[in-house]
């Protein structure tokens, strides 16, 4: 049989978007029709480069466009591309989580594989609202904040707590915030731009949840309490929580947060 994480290298470092769908989903099904054996043989090899930094140029987000007129296709493609990276960059984070940790349940790399899955169909979602724009990924600059964090995180507790319990559920607060502004245009473009964005909260819900889950079960294997979670991301991000904002209370409690932890990120944490 081959191996799951031999395997999963070729789909995480892959070259290009299509390239890494294809093999994902060759993968996967191998995965679900029990055709991998799950087993460490190579440590886990060390990212040198984002695998976007193949197709998009990179720049600090401070030299990134801070808003862009949504009553215009180029406005609309700017948008729209800043999501569908940020969903790559999804793509790769889950790929990443499954790939860089091991020795866990078979239950952790199911999730995460599932969690992959879905940011590949948003992704897809995304990508074709952007070619009927008449731009492609990789037309306009992005950052690498998502992927610094994937750098910075190199424990299971560490990585839950920053990039699901964190990055993605600050992502359930955002969204309902771009979907006002797109309401505000409410042309047939903002209209198809925010019928993806539903889409993908419904979903990101889960990935936040599925983050929750395996957040508790480093917690409970590091034998610390779980309110250590305000102190994990804060030593991996010093500003977390500082800029206070609209927090989608009913997204973050369908996501695992407690009422205690929402009050304390509104309050700067």
């Amino acid at each position: 049989m081959k191996n799951f994480f031999d395997e999963l290298e070729n789909v995480l470092f892959a070259t290009s978007p299509e390239e890494k769908i294809e093999l994902f989903y060759h993968f996967y099904d191998e995965f679900r029709t029990n055709l991998l054996v799950i087993k460490q043989t190579l440590p886990a090899k060390e990212h040198i480069k984002p695998t976007f930094a193949n197709f998009c140029r990179i720049v600090t987000p401070e030299n990134l466009p801070k808003r862009v007129k949504l009553d215009t296709d180029e406005g609309k493609a700017r948008f729209v591309h800043a999501i569908l990276h940020i969903e790559y960059c999804a793509i790769d984070l889950a790929l990443d989580h499954s790939y860089r940790f091991r020795n866990l349940p078979v239950e952790y790399y199911a999730d995460w594989l599932e969690v992959a899955e879905d940011e590949i169909r948003h992704f897809k979602i995304l990508d074709s609202i952007l070619m009927t724009l008449g731009y492609s990924y990789g037309d306009f600059e992005v950052h690498q904040s998502l992927f610094d964090a994937q750098q910075a995180t190199q424990t299971l507790r560490s990585r839950m707590a920053v990039v699901p319990r964190y990055l993605e559920a600050n992502g359930l607060d955002a969204n309902i915030k771009m979907m006002q502004k797109l309401q505000g245009v409410g042309d047939k473009g903002a209209k198809t731009i925010i019928k993806a964005l539903e889409v993908i909260l419904k979903e990101e819900i889960d990935h936040v949840k599925k983050g929750d889950k395996w957040f508790l079960y480093a917690c409970k294997h590091d034998n610390v309490d779980k309110s250590i979670y305000f102190d994990d991301v804060k030593a991996i991000m010093p500003n977390a929580w500082r800029q206070r904002g609209f927090v989608n209370r009913e997204a973050r409690l369908l996501a695992g947060f407690e009422n205690n932890e929402i009050e304390r990120i509104k309050n700067g944490g």
